[in-house]
């Protein structure tokens, strides 16, 4: 069986935009398509209709790029536990109330079981002092937080 993964927005944006002139934004952009040519093979891929909405938003053209990547993928059900979850990580932390969208991401994937959650957003998701605590608070509520990592340090190098 192979490892699941759950892809969040950010990468199907990274994958189908155009090359960035930022240069970091360009290497991410490079990494997640290496990833996706030579890795994704590796795994079981998942994505949610958190996902679909937000890929869906924006430009018409580029919308249309992103959502033709996710279309083939199997959507996980944002549950009520799911909703519970991501409450718990806007409440009293980890996660700032603002990031309502990301903690929705991180407990989609936990309660599915699912075992990394693949994304560049390293403001509240990928952030590496803040997932001691998402993990504590996945845990108190019975569900194994996913590892929670980048293309980058998923391609195994």
């Amino acid at each position: 069986m192979k490892p699941k993964v759950y892809l969040e927005t950010t990468i199907v944006s990274y994958l189908t935009a155009r090359p960035s002139r930022d240069l970091i934004i360009a290497a991410h952009q490079e990494l997640t398509r290496e990833w996706w040519e030579n890795k994704r093979g590796d795994f079981d891929l998942y994505a949610s209709q958190l996902v679909v909405q937000e890929a869906g938003a924006g430009d018409a053209e580029a919308a249309k790029n992103r959502l033709e990547i996710l279309d083939p993928l199997p959507l996980l059900v944002v549950t009520p536990a799911a909703i519970a979850l991501a409450r718990a990580l806007t409440t009293r932390g980890p996660l700032p109330k603002k990031a309502g969208a990301d903690a929705l991401h991180i407990a989609v994937a936990a309660v599915h079981g699912i075992d990394y959650l693949l994304t560049w957003n390293c403001k509240h998701i990928a952030n590496a002092q803040m997932y001691t605590a998402v993990a504590a608070k996945c845990r108190a509520a019975g569900f194994e937080p996913p590892v929670i990592c980048t293309p980058e340090e998923l391609l195994g190098r």
